[in-house]
This record gives structure tokens, C-alpha cells and sequence, in this order.
């Protein structure tokens, strides 16, 4: 068949296999441009090309996600976030070092300045004196060593106990002050005289119209302190803060 009957269309002729449909090139182009000639409704360009990643699949999905997108959470709203190293190492430092100035402290204080008389610092309003004390921090409780010494080792006991749950460094501060001052005036009261759990601890400090006290009872003073701040401010010893 001609090229002018195939052009003008006999019925009922379909063209052979391989060759190009009525008004078409061979490469898909009609006559009157350079086009492709555009695909039908619902079938995809033959030179389309897929977008990235569509190939592969939906995204992996984090088995630690939770479901509003946070990685890493497992879902658990209540999970609390790490809570780092235990403060032990400076429980034990603040302690030692509050334990050493005030078992060197009381040492000088004795050797030096026991039975003679106040050295004035500020004149008058904070001299250094050396008296003995039966009772607690202050001069408090004159004549119940015996109880303040069970009393210290109980604070003792209990300091021990938060230790192990301890991850907030003020609170390792102010247990660790605690504690140092804790030993302190206990090591008065065993190995001093007149006996074991009776001796009598060295006090030096004299402020004016104030108690003659050691660094023991301060180390005390500042640990109590700080832990009714921390306690105020809503700070957990295992480092929960509370905000109500």
C-alpha cells in the first residue's frame, strides 16, 4: 500500500507490526512538531523518571521513637533523662577536707593556745581561745556528750544511706560539710578526755557576745544550711528538681 493510501486511511487497515502509526514518525514525533505525543489520562510518561527514594521503601522507622516524632524515648512520657555519675567523689572530698582543717585546726589550738590567754583577731568583736565543750555545736548541751555522740553517729549512718542515691553535686557539698563536721567533733569525743564518749571537744573561735565554737560546728552550720536552701528550691538529692 502506498504512503497516500496509508496517509488518507483505507478502512479496516491496521498498519503491520513495526511500523509507525498514522500521522506519526518512527521515533513517536508527528509531523508538525517535535513533541512526543503526550500520554493518555492515568499512564505514566515513558521517560518519566521516579522520585528519589521511591524505590526504597518507606523511611526505617526508630524503634526507640515515640508516636509525636521525639527519637530515642520509646514512647514512655514519664522517662526520666540520664542522671549522670554519682557525686560520691565530692561527698568524700568536701568531707575530708572540712574532717583535715579541723582535726589540724584543734591540734595547733591545743598546743599553742590552751591555757593562755585570747589572741584578738578583730580587737575585741572575734578573738581565738581555747575552752573545752561537753556538750554540742555552740557550747549547746552542756554534760550530754554520750547523746551527742549517738546523735552524730546516726547523722552519720543516714549521710551513708542518701550516698547511694546521691547525683547532685550541692547536695554532695552540703552532706559532705556535714559529714566532715560530724567526724570532727566526734574524734573529740572518743579520744579525748575524760574518756571515750565522754571526752570533751576543743572550741576556739570567740566572737562577741556570741558561743565559742570550731570549724566542726561550722562545716555543720553551713551543710544544715545549704540542704534547707536545696530543700526549699525543690532539689532531690538524686538531682530531681521539683517545680510546683
Amino acid at each position: 500500500m502506498t504512503k497516500a493510501e496509508r496517509t488518507i486511511g483505507t478502512p479496516g487497515f491496521e498498519p503491520a507490526a513495526g511500523e509507525p502509526a498514522d500521522g506519526q514518525h518512527s521515533d513517536g514525533r508527528r509531523p508538525d512538531g517535535d513533541r512526543p505525543a503526550p500520554p493518555a489520562a492515568g499512564e505514566p510518561a515513558a521517560d518519566a523518571v521516579p522520585p528519589v527514594g521511591a524505590a526504597d521503601g518507606p523511611d526505617p522507622v526508630d524503634p526507640g521513637a515515640d508516636p509525636d516524632g521525639e527519637p530515642g524515648t520509646g514512647g514512655d512520657a514519664g522517662a526520666a533523662p540520664g542522671r549522670g555519675k554519682r557525686r560520691m567523689p565530692a561527698l568524700l572530698g568536701v568531707a575530708a577536707l572540712a574532717y583535715l582543717l579541723d582535726i589540724v585546726s584543734k591540734t595547733l589550738v591545743v598546743h599553742h593556745l590552751e591555757g593562755r590567754p585570747a589572741i584578738p583577731v578583730l580587737g575585741s568583736y572575734l578573738q581565738l581561745w581555747a575552752t573545752r565543750n561537753s556538750g554540742a555545736a555552740f557550747g549547746i548541751g552542756q554534760g550530754m556528750t554520750i547523746v551527742f555522740s549517738v546523735i552524730a553517729l546516726i547523722v552519720i549512718g543516714v549521710i551513708a544511706r542518701l550516698s547511694r542515691k546521691l547525683y547532685s553535686v550541692p547536695w554532695a557539698i552540703a552532706l559532705g560539710l556535714l559529714l566532715g563536721g560530724a567526724l570532727g567533733n566526734l574524734t573529740d569525743r572518743i579520744f579525748r578526755s575524760p574518756g571515750v564518749f565522754r571526752g570533751a571537744v576543743v572550741d576556739f573561735i570567740a566572737p562577741k557576745d556570741f558561743a565559742v565554737f570550731n570549724l566542726a560546728d561550722s562545716a555543720i552550720v553551713c551543710g544544715g544550711v545549704l540542704i534547707v536552701w536545696l530543700s526549699f528550691r525543690g532539689l532531690d538529692p538524686d538531682g530531681t528538681l521539683h517545680r510546683d
